[in-house]
């Protein structure tokens, strides 16, 4: 709890200087402003594509970007031991069997945030907030239609690596490199594919707004490799491979559970450009913007085929509504509040410091105050009355 109050109060003065839009966010460097609002206007103009990039001005500084996995630097890999946690995350899972993070698999928020900079370049603002909604096991959070797990309650499981999901991932990246545009598009493809096969599926205010889009962007934008020849970053099919556990090639990878890996002569993200909760939430608008359906709250009603919508300005006490949610802040604001109002099955002390982290992010993003939710028109999905039963936030 020490590391966790050092981070809260350490975002205070972040909180005060932190930008409210990608045109403040990239004033640090000449140049960038101009390029910014070229991308805004072609977003505003419906661009259709989810690849925007923030970095317009490539810089690539291999001293500052290397990450040493060699021999005896430390870090070279080690697989995890019968005692040792993994889950979910497969950047968490191979910053741990690099010892980057603590090998056993249980570290403090502190650990999360400086390692998360340090290999790949989040964020301070993303990683502290990400650290404490996720703190250790105690705040619990499931998302459906995942690029690479099965949902809790289709396959029992939502933490193991599913070799198929992999292979169509690859499959929808043609080329040999994945793309931020070919995983939306296979995002689109995972979304209609659990309405179609998951009775139980649902899209979360929280989960489907923000963790699901998180689990498609993070990895284009935190697992590509850079250099002289790419500084955007290229996340070619051995990178992205090793990131996630897979041995094998196209056609016949097999998922080694646990055992993801930093690859080979790895380049991070230029420390100009740290991506940020702004940057994440204009590839959340971006992704959006090519398919609504992803801003959808709802989910199937018992049965596949079923999904049937929420009215978001019932739900929010008319704070919001759903023609609202690609616009500015909004569908950022609306999932974050969603998050501060759940009652996860935590302690009370963790669910404090949660809603301060949160505070922090809605007292930037100008958010409208949502004062409540009207949870009972939730309760028609299966998905959410077992996820709420078993403590778990969607």
């Amino acid at each position: 709890m020490s590391n966790t109050l050092k981070v809260l109060f350490g975002l205070a003065p972040l909180a005060a200087a932190f930008p409210a839009s990608v045109l403040e966010a990239v004033k640090f460097h000449p140049g960038l402003q101009a390029r910014a609002n070229e991308i805004l206007q072609e977003r505003q103009a419906g661009a259709a594509a989810a690849q925007a990039i923030f970095e317009p001005i490539p810089l690539f500084n291999a001293a500052e970007q290397y990450v040493n996995i060699s021999a005896g630097s430390g870090h070279e890999y080690q697989a995890p031991g019968p005692n040792d946690l993994r889950g979910p995350c497969p950047g968490l899972n191979a910053f741990a069997n690099h010892n980057f993070l603590p090998h056993n698999g249980y570290a403090t928020i502190q650990q999360f945030i400086d390692t998360t900079a340090e290999v790949v370049g989040m964020g301070t603002d993303l990683a502290a907030f990400l650290a404490m909604i996720c703190n250790a096991e105690q705040t619990r959070y499931e998302g459906d239609a995942s690029p690479t797990r099965p949902d809790l309650y289709e396959a029992g499981n939502d933490y193991k690596t599913v070799a198929r999901q992999f292979e169509q991932l690859i499959s929808m990246s043609p080329g040999g490199q994945v793309t931020l545009d070919s995983l939306t598009a296979f995002r689109s493809v995972r979304f209609d594919t659990q309405i179609a096969n998951n009775p139980y599926f649902f899209n979360g205010p929280f989960t489907g707004v923000l963790v699901q889009p998180a689990a498609y962007t993070f990895i284009y934008r935190f697992m590509a490799n850079h250099s002289a020849e790419a500084p955007y970053g290229d996340l070619s099919y051995s990178t992205i491979a090793s990131w996630f556990g897979m041995t094998g090639s196209p056609g016949s990878y097999v998922a080694n559970q646990g055992q993801e890996r930093i690859p080979d002569n790895w380049y991070k993200r230029a420390l100009a450009y740290p991506y940020s909760i702004p940057y994440f939430q204009q590839d959340v608008l971006s992704a959006a913007a090519l398919h609504p359906k992803f801003l959808n709250i709802g989910g199937n009603t018992g049965t596949t085929n079923s999904f049937t919508g929420v009215d978001v300005d019932n739900l929010t006490g008319g704070i919001f509504n759903a023609a609202d949610l690609l616009k500015g802040n909004n569908a950022a604001c609306f999932a974050y509040q969603f998050a501060a109002q759940a009652k996860p099955d935590i302690a009370l002390s963790v669910f404090n410091l949660v809603n301060q982290a949160l505070g922090s992010v809605l007292s930037v993003l100008g958010c409208p105050q949502l004062q409540h939710i009207d949870d009972a028109q939730l309760e028609m999905f299966p998905g959410y009355q077992k996820s709420t039963q078993a403590g778990i936030t969607k």
